[in-house]
């Protein structure tokens, strides 16, 4: 058996204020094979965000190891651990985190950039990803001449251009509509069914949790519910 592309065992995160100490995360234990899509539900405040950021080493850990692709996060040195995030991880962002004054375009190639992909390499990656995500015509536009739909899309794009092995997803529709966030959701799943693309995404509204492959549940930092859920029929299309 090939071994998951994610393993976190009995983490542990705690937030210190003065004397005050929260458990944020209580020897929590998940596991994430490659090509799932999980999504992540809970009442707010139950740890939800805190487990992202724990899972993709943005934030420390008090206890407990999170292994990626083999790799232990926390036995690895902070200039480490950053480097194979940004070869390994994409993120996608509540509120979309592009920046203003860049084009679609540039917003999507600047990672490649960053981890040293030439240029040209860059942008012609940066604009086929547009592309995949239906901005092949707004690639010169910057973000306030998008809506909101547009620009999540091209925080997606952002994301997988590096081609990472797992995308983290923070609430991608919470900006957004109805009709936009079932947009986004709908590209999110086509990409997860078509290209086997793995996503773990943190999500408050039931209409979006029903339509991952799998639903965990956290509540008071312990992970309580874990379900493998049916496809939906448009997304089993999708891969026929």
């Amino acid at each position: 058996m090939t071994e998951p592309i994610l393993a976190a065992t009995d983490v542990t995160k705690i937030y210190r204020t003065g004397d005050v100490a929260v458990e944020a995360l209580k020897r929590l234990t998940l596991t994430v094979e490659a090509g799932e899509l999980v999504a992540v539900m809970g009442p707010s405040g139950s740890g939800k965000t805190t487990l992202l950021n724990c899972l993709s080493g943005l934030d420390d850990i008090d206890a407990g190891q999170v292994v990626v692709q083999g790799q232990d996060l926390f036995a690895m040195s902070d200039a480490r651990r950053t480097e194979h995030r940004a070869r390994s991880m994409g993120f996608i962002f509540q509120a979309f985190n592009l920046i203003p004054v860049f084009s679609a375009l540039e917003n999507v190639e600047l990672p490649l950039l960053l981890v040293g992909i030439h240029p040209a390499a860059a942008r012609r990656r940066a604009a086929e990803m547009l592309e995949r995500v239906g901005l092949g015509h707004r690639i010169e536009h910057r973000p306030n001449e998008m809506s909101g739909g547009e620009q999540q899309r091209v925080t997606i794009a952002r994301a997988l251009v590096g081609r990472p092995a797992i995308v983290w997803a923070d609430e991608p529709t919470g900006n957004l509509d109805s009709t936009m966030a079932a947009e986004v959701m709908d590209l999110l799943c086509e990409l997860n069914a078509r290209e086997g693309q793995t996503i773990v995404l943190v999500t408050h509204d039931p209409a979006i949790g029903a339509r991952a492959s799998r639903l965990v549940t956290v509540r008071d930092g312990r992970l309580v519910g874990d379900v493998d859920q049916p496809r939906r029929a448009v997304e089993v299309a999708a891969v026929g």
